[in-house]
């Protein structure tokens, strides 16, 4: 039987050292006499999405919203959905309530005023929203966002709130739905399946595997994400990176472009906005169950 589970295709649209894992390597004062590589990646991305007939959502950072607007706009005039991804890639757990709530409002009206289209999705850089600083959902609702999707829920050694709902819930009373970066349950533990680093490291049978298992076994709808960065193999190598950071963001990027045509062919996608039910008010939902 074949699956007509429709999945959420998302891009972080960043240049390759924005990257948490390298902040203490490229701070930002020095960001704007980097050679900038997204333009050329998200051309090549386009051209794939259009080639499969597939429509995603960008979780774009302001400040190359704000250096390309022409590539911002191609994102728009190709159908697609365009989201936040705050201003500067900065960690929600790095940032104040007062100031998060002025990032992601620059962030909103910079991409409203260039791509010409309500803004009605958040991604906090490195899903860094958890249960230390869940008020961010609030302060997310307040902006006049619809919905967000910025927890892991699971254990990662940077990141993840492994007691928050795998699925979609509500927030803040209500007004915001949050959508969980996807994991698989198996064995009782989750796995990561979403994309990222996972989507390298893995073989691609794995990801499949386990993507399929979230549409049959938990008849839900999955989200995958990737980044720019993540399908360009001659990007400059930025220098002095412990072992652990060179691997995880290097690891396999040569094959992605070809793991991603597989994964478009195999797969039903569209805009985070039209996959979930991101108007479908419920009462509030703290997310903290399985």
């Amino acid at each position: 039987m074949i699956d007509r589970t429709i999945n959420a295709m998302t891009v972080d649209v960043e240049e390759y050292f924005q990257v948490s894992a390298f902040e203490q390597h490229v701070p930002f004062d020095s960001w704007s006499r980097v050679p900038s590589r997204v333009e050329a990646s998200m051309d090549r991305i386009l051209a794939l999405f259009e080639l499969a007939g597939v429509r995603a959502t960008f979780f774009t950072v302001g400040w190359v919203a704000e250096r390309h607007p022409a590539m911002v706009r191609r994102i728009v005039d190709g159908g697609h959905e365009l989201a936040s991804h705050g201003m500067n890639h900065v960690r929600v757990i790095h940032q104040d309530r007062p100031t998060f709530a002025q990032d992601i409002r620059r962030s909103k009206a910079v991409l409203e005023d260039i791509g010409g289209q309500a803004i009605r999705g958040y991604r906090a850089a490195s899903y860094s929203i958890g249960a230390s600083n869940i008020w961010a959902l609030d302060e997310l609702a307040d902006a006049g966002f619809s919905y967000s999707s910025s927890i892991y829920p699971g254990s990662h050694d940077a990141y993840g709130m492994p007691e928050a709902s795998r699925f979609a819930f509500r927030a803040a009373g209500g007004r915001l739905l949050e959508i969980p970066v996807t994991t698989a349950s198996v064995g009782g533990r989750r796995l990561p399946c979403a994309g990222g680093g996972f989507f390298r490291l893995y073989p691609y049978a794995m990801t499949r595997r386990l993507l399929r298992r979230v549409n049959q076994h938990d008849g839900e709808s999955a989200l995958f994400y990737f980044h720019p960065w993540e399908i360009d193999p001659a990007q400059p190598r930025v220098p002095n990176l412990s072992a652990k950071t060179r691997f995880r963001h290097y690891v396999n990027i040569h094959r992605v472009e070809a793991r991603l045509q597989r994964l478009l062919r195999d797969f039903n996608w569209d805009r985070m906005d039209r996959v979930f039910d991101i108007d479908d008010m419920h009462p509030v939902d703290s997310g903290a169950t399985a």
